[in-house]
């Protein structure tokens, strides 16, 4: 049976032409056909709203069928739209139905054979319509899954290191720690301020180059069991758990600092400096109820400081008295 909501745009600049058809598809059950006399207005009806089927004369004036197809395909990306197009012709021959294929013709009818093949052949392409809108509606639901698993994801997919979620996950791990145990923590923000211009400049390549350079040069400079991630396009972070607060000050992490700013990293555009700033914030379990978001929230704080002055900014956090 067919759909009689099928969204069907007959595009012909002969108005008999378009009547006879509009005549057959109404006869077949078609209610919702709309009719254009020129590629240019059809591309208007489209942009208002997309047609399943776009039935179009292939010679046209101004624009023929092929051009209007072309068109069509653009309006379709960027709708996530498929439109079924048919062309009707009275050209023949392998080469001619050959381009237009290539050129994403759906089907053509010849006009000598119009009345006996146009509702079959429209028919057949219901079929096909139903079945492409249900594959389209499939693959941005599964779009849609990935992109919430890629969220739900630990991993940094180009440093390979952890990331933001990661980081506040190991943070209440940690607060947990030192509440039942004792011992202290430590939460360096790592900042990048002039990492933006640098992939402006640059471009994107360069950008994940010079973010897998600081990654490593940051695990060489960590202890083993010290928990690296990278929060986003600028900054990176750091967890440590210590005995006592006294392990938690700036010249335990002077070697980090001068890691990154002292020396440079050799990339596809040669030897490239980096200024990097770091706010520090430790605790103990005398600090203790803190949210996580606090603690990330604080050593951010910290950095425009630590870009000015050029040292580790740090912080103890304390609870209000």
């Amino acid at each position: 049976m067919p759909n009689p909501q099928l969204s069907i745009l007959v595009v012909d600049d002969a108005k008999f032409s378009s009547v006879m058809i509009g005549r057959a598809l109404s006869k077949a059950g078609y209610e919702d056909v709309r009719f254009a006399n020129s590629a240019s207005a059809a591309l208007a009806l489209i942009e208002e709203r997309p047609a399943s089927i776009l039935l179009a004369d292939w010679l046209m004036p101004e624009m023929d069928g092929l051009e209007l197809t072309a068109q069509v395909r653009q309006q379709d990306e960027m709708s996530d739209h498929y439109t079924y197009i048919i062309l009707l012709t009275g050209r023949d021959g392998q080469d001619v139905l050959s381009k237009a294929f290539d050129q994403g013709v759906d089907d053509f009818i010849g006009k000598s054979a119009m009345n006996d093949q146009l509702v079959p052949r429209v028919y057949a392409a219901d079929r096909l319509c139903a079945s492409l809108q249900r594959l389209m509606r499939e693959n941005r639901l599964l779009t849609e899954n990935i992109a919430s698993l890629e969220k739900r994801n630990l991993i940094d997919p180009i440093t390979g290191l952890g990331n933001a979620r990661y980081l506040r996950q190991r943070l209440g791990d940690s607060l947990r720690q030192i509440e039942s145990r004792g011992g202290a923590l430590c939460y360096l923000s790592i900042g990048l301020p002039e990492i933006s211009s640098q992939r402006e400049r640059y471009g994107e390549h360069f950008h994940q180059e010079l973010l897998r350079g600081v990654a490593r040069r940051l695990q060489q400079l960590v202890r083993p069991l010290d928990i690296l991630t990278r929060l986003d396009e600028r900054h990176f972070g750091l967890l440590t758990l210590t005995d006592n607060l006294a392990s938690c000050s700036p010249s335990s992490y002077k070697r980090l600092h001068e890691g990154l700013n002292l020396k440079a990293f050799k990339t596809s555009e040669g030897f490239i400096s980096v200024k990097a700033g770091i706010g520090m914030v430790s605790l103990d379990a005398s600090a203790l109820p803190v949210e996580v978001p606090q603690i990330i929230e604080r050593a951010a704080a910290l950095l425009p400081d630590a870009y000015t002055t050029g040292r580790i900014v740090p912080l103890r956090y304390k609870q209000p008295a």
